[in-house]
């Protein structure tokens, strides 16, 4: 590699760290706490105005799970395979799909079996930039979108602009798993879901 492919290569893991970690859904405040790296650092790492080094690395490709050639945006060695390393938030397990952490992103979600009590509670809602699209695997997906409140079942997909509040929960009896794909760009997919009658 040389020099000037070198400095590219530093100069694009500012932009990826703040991807990654708005993908997560975690401040910078709780990765501070995680890593044991200051805010200030964290700040200037993501905004390119700190180099950074693998003793700051390390622990933040530790923090996200993910290797530290895919942080940094190493060359493709050719091999196409993703080597997904599952991650847990808010007690919902999150398997990423996609290897770059530019551009949009795919994962894999598993949301646990609610208790009895808990089923059919509204899910916490939340926005953020960008769009989503979702495709239910297995069980039965509650979505809570804006005022409305959908149920979507397996082989139903739905796509919303993330501005809106939207949240998930479990409506099943069994684990109820789903793909994701978000980001601020890409072509929208046309799908209909049905309302919850209640």
């Amino acid at each position: 590699m040389s020099e000037d492919e070198f400095s590219q290569v530093l100069a694009g893991v500012g932009p990826r760290l703040r991807v990654l970690r708005k993908s997560r859904g975690i401040t910078l405040a709780q990765l501070g706490e995680q890593t044991g790296i200051s805010l200030s650092t964290l700040s200037r790492l993501e905004s390119g105005r700190r180099e950074p080094t693998l003793k700051l690395l390390l622990p933040l490709a530790k923090a996200y799970g993910v290797p530290l050639d895919e942080l940094i945006g190493a060359p493709a060695t050719g091999d196409p395979r993703a080597h997904p390393r599952p991650f847990t938030r808010h007690g919902k397990t999150w398997i990423p799909l996609t290897r770059h952490l530019g551009g949009l992103h795919a994962y894999k979600q598993i949301l646990p079996v609610a208790g009895a009590d808990r089923r059919d509670e509204r899910p916490e809602q939340s926005t953020h930039e960008g769009y989503e699209w979702l495709y239910v695997l297995s069980g039965r997906l509650r979505l809570a979108l804006g005022e409305h409140e959908l149920l979507l079942s397996a082989g139903e997909a739905a796509e919303f602009d993330t501005r809106t509040p939207h949240g998930f929960g479990n409506a099943a009896d069994q684990p109820t798993e789903f793909l994701v794909l978000f980001g601020p760009q890409g072509e929208r997919m046309h799908v209909r879901v049905r309302t919850t009658v209640k």
